[in-house]
């Protein structure tokens, strides 16, 4: 069971100008298999809360589990990958897609055959001797992808993965990511700054609210699957981002306040 549930999560974090409340009060889930966008204002806490699912992150109150067990530290049933593209610059794609199941100490053959598959999927075979220096942006977030699949989480956390791609590589990269997902089934929560890119990839929206991070609102985003860059013609894809932007726009009274 790849679930994710928190209940009444808070976390704190210092600064130089003393602790700071991020998140508080925070309750969401995650069933097994959905792919779960988190969105909210910059500063709301979407990637604190995302790095505390994945155990990187301490945490002051409530509970956080993962495929059924609660979570303390790192899981290996989670990969997370992040907006930065964190490639190992000596190593090949093949040697940083398969460094994760190194370190889980998977035979060379059987880790080298699994990181192949993976680039594979990830639309990069022929690529697997090039050094990171020699690809594209896209190309290195697929390596991340590709990393991350191969040690066959059964949960991908994803952390503003296309943040720091030019728009048509976004999308394009957001079209391989629901090909991907739609083989694969993992269980996705991702964070995400563009209402666009939630509405497009996700079964559910969660809308945090500012600072102290909650969820604010859940909405189920009803548009049949597969999906293609088309649905942005939809009437409903508009209503989604009208209803999204103003949730964004206009917070509840008190949510931006800070400790």
């Amino acid at each position: 069971m790849a679930q994710i549930d928190v209940q009444g999560l808070k976390i704190t974090y210092e600064t130089g100008r003393g602790d700071v409340l991020a998140v508080d009060g925070l309750d969401m889930s995650v069933k097994s298999g959905e792919f779960v966008c988190l969105l909210g204002p910059s500063g709301c806490g979407k990637s604190t809360t995302l790095m505390a699912v994945g155990g990187l992150v301490d945490t002051d109150a409530g509970s956080i589990s993962v495929a059924g067990a609660p979570i303390d530290g790192p899981s290996p049933h989670v990969a997370i990958v992040f907006q930065e593209f964190a490639l190992l610059p000596w190593q090949t794609v093949l040697d940083n897609v398969a460094f994760g199941l190194r370190l889980r100490n998977i035979g060379v053959s059987e880790r080298r055959d699994r990181a192949r598959q993976c680039i594979d999927m990830v639309g990069l075979s022929g690529f697997e001797n090039n050094y990171p220096h020699e690809l594209s942006g896209g190309m290195k977030q697929r390596v991340g992808i590709a990393r991350a699949l191969a040690v066959d989480p059964q949960i991908l956390l994803m952390d503003e993965p296309f943040g720091a791609l030019d728009a048509q590589t976004r999308e394009l990269m957001g079209i391989e990511l629901l090909h991907i997902w739609d083989r694969e089934r993992k269980t996705i929560l991702f964070v995400t700054h563009g209402i666009d890119e939630a509405i497009y990839l996700s079964d559910r929206v969660l809308v945090m609210s500012g600072r102290p991070g909650r969820i604010k609102k859940e909405i189920k985003i009803d548009i049949p699957r597969p999906r293609d860059h088309r649905i942005h013609n939809l009437p409903a894809f508009a209503e989604y981002r009208q209803a999204i932007w103003e949730l964004i726009e206009h917070p509840v009274i008190g949510t931006q306040s800070g400790p």
